[in-house]
């Protein structure tokens, strides 16, 4: 590619396979720390057995994180994405360092609405962080935006893998649940601190990234200055967004990708983790058997956030997506029917197929919805589409709620 003095682009867009790494790490960290949270949910139900842990702290994040989200993408053409990403991150790291510090054995009201508010603080971290990435790369690679997603989604299966880790090394030792969820915690906090150095320092400099930052900046794309700026790049604000849509023709002319996030991740969450912790009964596993649910969920959700890259398994058709989505609704009668009537086996093969529709329909969407638009436009229309995802992980959060009426457990 041609440089020039006035758009700043490099030679050769150089460095796609390290920014693809980079967004993979940073994709990870975005939602590790709430894995956390999701996969520590023995240890609570533990210290806090009355209060219902993993559907509570899921209904204290997502207002947050929606009310926040809802703010940034009303001035989503004003707000420094740097500076929001940066504070994202590091609020993320702080919150869960502050989760190691209690250490009672037993716990009261008081140091369950703490956590809470430690958990009011990931929402809004996950709002700063998820739609400022999201917007970022939407007007980058796709595969950048793959790579991210598929971290997010290793995030939950990373912290699965510990959690098992850390459960088996602890497990017969005194207070050992609580010795494995604080070590847990410990290593969640050192990869949200890595997130912060990576994007602070090295990500803007990526030469492909700043190739995509620029031509973003001149299409009339204002968030990304600063970040231009520490790549070593001044720009003049010479780009016009009057000819760009608006966010409300972004969103009609969309609306199929958005209802198809929402309901996505409002099936999704109906499920896990809430149903999975209380739902599902006493099996062989013990124990064991809500943290290998929750483990093979995250596993395959891992896994299918790579099947797009096959081209011949790509789903592109939005009438395919939607038809998609909604025959996913069939998971409800099954998982209720399985849990009443099934064994283990018909549980962790229905969780699977949970795990592998949701990753792959929902990077499907991702990838596919920002194409053929400006980088303003693209740009906000990636912080829109993170507003529906969280609206539907809130509302699915909240119709799981309908699974304890009448009895706890089947």
């Amino acid at each position: 590619m041609i440089n020039t003095a006035e758009t700043g682009l490099p030679v050769r867009l150089e460095g796609k396979f390290k920014a693809m790494v980079f967004c993979w790490v940073l994709g990870l960290g975005s939602l590790v720390a709430w894995n956390s949270i999701l996969t520590i949910g023995d240890y609570y139900y533990k210290v806090f057995p009355h209060y219902h842990p993993s559907r509570v702290l899921t209904v204290v994040y997502q207002p947050f994180a929606i009310g926040t989200m809802a703010i940034l993408v009303y001035y989503e053409s004003r707000v420094d994405t740097r500076k929001r990403n940066i504070v994202g991150y590091a609020l993320f790291t702080l919150s869960t360092l502050f989760l190691i510090v209690p250490r009672q054995g037993k716990g009261g009201i008081g140091l369950y609405f703490g956590i809470c508010l430690i958990v009011a603080c990931f929402g809004v971290a996950n709002a700063q962080v998820q739609g400022g990435m999201v917007g970022d790369l939407s007007f980058m690679c796709p595969q950048f935006m793959q790579s991210y997603f598929a971290g997010s989604a290793a995030s939950g299966a990373l912290t699965s893998a510990l959690r098992l880790m850390t459960k088996a090394a602890f497990d017969k030792t005194h207070d050992g649940l609580r010795k494995g969820a604080m070590l847990f915690l410990a290593i969640s906090t050192f990869f949200e601190f890595i997130c912060i150095i990576l994007y602070a320092t090295w990500f803007a400099k990526i030469p492909v990234v700043k190739s995509c930052r620029s031509k973003a900046a001149l299409e009339g794309c204002k968030s990304v200055s600063a970040d231009l700026a520490a790549a070593g790049i001044q720009r003049q604000d010479e780009g016009s967004k009057d000819d760009r849509l608006s966010n409300k023709q972004l969103l009609f002319q969309n609306i199929d990708y958005a209802i198809g996030l929402y309901l996505t991740h409002v099936l999704t969450l109906t499920i896990f983790p809430g149903f999975l912790y209380e739902n599902t009964g006493t099996h062989q596993l013990g124990s064991w058997y809500s943290l290998v649910l929750i483990a093979i969920y995250n596993v395959w959700d891992f896994i299918s956030q790579y099947i797009p890259l096959i081209s011949w398994l790509k789903l592109e058709s939005r009438k395919g997506l939607i038809l998609a989505t909604l025959a996913r609704f069939l998971f409800v009668p099954a998982f209720y029917f399985t849990a009443k009537y099934g064994d283990q086996g018909w549980m962790i093969m229905l969780v699977s197929f949970l795990g592998l529709t949701h990753g792959y329909l929902t990077v499907s969407v991702m990838t596919v919805a920002p194409k053929g638009y400006k980088g303003p436009e693209q740009n906000t229309l990636g912080n829109l589409l993170v507003l529906f995802l969280l609206v539907g992980t809130f509302s699915g959060v909240a119709l799981g709620w309908l699974w304890t009426i009448g009895n706890g457990k089947f």
